[in-house]
């Protein structure tokens, strides 16, 4: 059976990365966007891995340009953008598809899982959440609208960690 530690994507520096090399952690994936209404979810998300990351907890960006065209920039642009404004220091990945034609076959495999509250299907918008346990099994999906640091998400990646 495939899980996402089943996968290799590459880094926001083009550097391949063994998605297996997250086995034991707790990950919440996040479609980023630079542009984007919901843009200031990074210091939601910026801030949930500062708190959780001594716990085994991680989050991780895959930057995409799906929806209204909301990350244009290039990697290097991203990473700065990420780092000049809001201090960015969890993982960053490079620009992805996350549906249509090119989705990136992560993505294929986190939208066909059958999860909650949100369920399978194509990702909405910028800043859908997956939560990751940590024997990569997908164990949530929560809107792009859901807060990072929410009641809801944090219960549920607590719930993981315990």
């Amino acid at each position: 059976m495939t899980t996402f530690h089943d996968f290799e994507m590459k880094t926001i520096d083009g550097e391949p990365k063994k998605l297996s090399d997250y086995k034991g952690s707790v990950l919440l994936v996040v479609n980023v966007a630079s542009r984007c209404g919901l843009t200031p979810q990074y210091d939601g998300l910026e801030k949930l891995h500062r708190e959780l990351k001594d716990k085994g907890f991680q989050v991780l960006g895959f930057p995409c340009n799906d929806f209204g065209a909301q990350e244009p920039g290039t990697e290097d642009q991203i990473k700065e953008f990420c780092s000049l404004t809001y201090d960015v220091s969890f993982p960053l990945f490079a620009k992805i598809h996350v549906k249509g034609a090119e989705q990136a076959p992560l993505y294929a495999f986190l939208t066909r899982e059958s999860t909650t509250p949100e369920g399978p299907g194509d990702i909405p918008w910028n800043f859908a959440k997956f939560i990751i346990g940590k024997d990569g099994e997908v164990i949530a999906r929560l809107a792009p609208t859901a807060d990072p640091t929410g009641d809801d998400v944090k219960r549920r990646i607590e719930a993981a960690l315990a």
